[in-house]
């Protein structure tokens, strides 16, 4: 009969610590899944044109991003999408009769700060790290 008692409580203890594994993801996964931008960020950019410190003023919308940019290149409006911690937006710009595409591609790492690669039209690139001001 002890046996019998051990056995079942073991069973019983491994299938619970199961269930609060799969809460435990369950919980992360919906975190990730609420992870809003929108407000004031100001970045650090280092790229090989050059480095700045842009601002952005994000709307976020479920998964549809909008927003603003401000910086070296001037002022544009943005668009683009944030899932889960992934973060991508672009926006163009006309610099001394050229127009030029810039796109940001990073991660979320929390509510208040992000990281990743900027592409300026294929004629610069470099990093970025951000805080939500």
């Amino acid at each position: 009969m002890t046996r019998i008692c051990v056995r079942a409580m073991t069973v019983t203890m491994a299938v619970a610590f199961a269930v609060l594994a799969v809460a435990s993801t369950a919980g992360a996964a919906q975190a990730a899944a609420k992870v809003d931008v929108t407000g004031k960020w100001v970045f650090t950019v280092e790229t090989s044109a050059g480095s700045g410190t842009p601002t952005f003023t994000f709307k976020q919308d479920g998964e549809k991003l909008s927003g603003h940019y401000s910086g070296q290149l001037g002022e544009a409006d943005l668009a683009g999408t944030v899932k889960g911690k992934e973060i991508n937006y672009a926006f163009g710009v006309d610099v001394q009769g050229m127009h030029i595409d810039v796109t940001y591609s990073g991660t979320i790492e929390n509510k208040d700060s992000m990281k990743g690669t900027v592409n300026l039209a294929g004629i610069g690139e470099g990093t970025f790290t951000a805080k939500r001001q």
